[in-house]
């Protein structure tokens, strides 16, 4: 039976949970009813049924993510029902209820595939809070089944990957700047995908056949970007012993993409804006100006602003370049997209290896929860790093760097701010020994509790226990 002590407040609907449907399997009516109430109020599609068979029938002609199930069904054996559940919808989760006295029975369903169990009595709160555990686990689960068909769908613009509202915004961007010619200053953190949305910028214009030529202006040594650039005649210097076109020539009629323009030296900044104003070039030791038609495109993770104030770029440059700016947010800005970033990755590791690999929800759940300082190019990098490690065709949380899957959760699994005091590996040990604590040493209890696996909870205190 359920308890019906009022909510202090109405409950929030969960994001997403209304495109979940929910099984609800129990022979008293007031329990179906409470429990539909409840589910509903969270946005949940419900179905009941007052028995097992009823169950079988809903489940053949039902869509069905998750089953409520009590263990004490007339007429049939609550494990038989569990079996019979899984083998009719063997992705569901099922959630067994059982009496106070019989918790040994839901721990075997639980070794033979059930989600979670909850003691009756339970109340509209403890339901509640379950039932949000199940819409985050069948979120995760949903998206990491439906990620390697999704990639083959739109997935953004060009070859970025993302469909979070910032992403949505930088790509209407880029279909109006693709159509102009003037120059674009692309900002953001390093690893966020500046190139690329360069490489959109040009590959979607009507000069898409024309040369598109990055140049890393933070990686090129002072003294030699301007011959770089501009080009130079024979013996304009020491080891000139050959005429050489610059960039800025040779991709006449395309795009340069000047990479990291803050590292730019000042006077080099100077012949840069009169390139761009007067669409000439002079290469070095010549007296001849050559014309140009190319256009710039330009990308830094500094703070340009700043450095105008601080003498360090050029005013009227940055006025020059920035007359279409395209701000790239950090991956910790959309989260949403890092699924779909790591179905695109896997599917490409999987094309150059020839072996196909997928990711665990646990270790999809760690990679979510973490801030990435890199974005993407960490994200990429962290992935190829796990499928070279992992010994299965499943990435787990222990396949992944220490620091993704050792970052601070609470008992949902989301982010805490970290006081700087604590290590964040003692506060993990911490919450896994308080937690245990709290239950009495139930190591099943206390796994659901901290939002964990058990295998994960096994083996945190196998460490734990090595360490002493």
């Amino acid at each position: 039976m359920l308890t019906t002590a009022p909510l202090v407040s109405p409950p929030p609907q969960i994001e997403g949970a209304n495109f979940l449907n929910l099984l609800i399997v129990d022979d008293d009516r007031a329990v179906r009813e409470a429990c539909r109430e409840v589910a509903q109020s969270l946005g949940f599609n419900v179905q009941v049924a007052e028995s097992a068979e009823h169950a079988y029938r809903l489940l053949d002609t039902h869509s069905t993510d998750a089953v409520l199930l009590d263990l004490r069904l007339p007429g049939v054996n609550g494990l038989e029902a569990l079996h019979a559940i899984k083998k009719h919808r063997a992705d569901a989760l099922v959630i067994v209820v059982t009496g106070y006295g019989t918790v040994q029975s839901a721990v075997q369903a639980m070794k033979d595939g059930a989600y979670d169990y909850v003691t009756k009595p339970f109340s509209m709160e403890e339901l509640r809070l379950l039932l949000d555990r199940v819409a985050g686990h069948l979120k995760l689960k949903t998206e990491n089944r439906v990620l390697r068909e999704a990639i083959k769908s739109r997935q953004g613009f060009g070859n970025i990957i993302g469909r979070a509202p910032e992403m949505e915004k930088i790509y209407r961007i880029i279909a109006k700047a693709g159509q102009s010619s003037h120059p674009v200053l692309i900002l953001g953190e390093s690893g966020t995908g500046k190139e690329l949305v360069a490489k959109s910028i040009h590959f979607s214009g009507p000069f898409h056949n024309k040369p598109f030529i990055p140049v890393d202006c933070g990686s090129l040594v002072p003294t030699l970007i301007e011959s770089e650039l501009f080009g130079h005649v024979r013996g304009a210097f020491t080891g000139a012993t050959h005429p050489k076109d610059g960039l800025l020539a040779i991709a006449e009629g395309g795009t340069v993409f000047l990479d990291e323009i803050g590292d730019l030296p000042v006077d080099l900044q100077a012949k840069l804006l009169r390139a761009i104003q007067e669409k000439e070039i002079r290469p070095v030791g010549s007296v001849k100006r050559t014309p140009i038609n190319v256009r710039i495109l330009a990308a830094t993770n500094r703070d340009l602003e700043h450095g105008v104030a601080q003498g360090t770029f050029r005013r009227d440059l940055y006025f020059r370049l920035n007359v279409l700016t395209i701000r790239v947010p950090p991956l910790r800005e959309r989260r949403q997209d890092i699924p779909l970033l790591v179905a695109h990755f896997l599917e490409r590791q999987g094309r150059e290896t020839g072996i196909e690999k997928t990711i665990s929800d646990d270790a999809l759940k760690a990679m979510l929860n973490y801030d990435w300082p890199g974005n993407v190019r960490e994200l990429e990098n962290c992935l190829e790093r796990a499928c070279a490690m992992s010994s299965s065709n499943e990435l787990q949380v222990r396949d992944l760097p220490t620091q993704i899957y050792s970052a601070p959760m609470d008992l949902m699994g989301m982010s805490q701010p970290s006081t700087g005091i604590v290590p964040i590996a003692e506060l993990e040990k911490q919450t896994i020994l308080s937690a245990l604590a709290q239950v009495n040493g139930d190591k099943m209890m206390a796994a659901r509790l901290l939002g964990i696996g058990k295998t994960t909870l096994y083996r945190k205190l196998k460490e734990y226990a090595s360490q002493n």
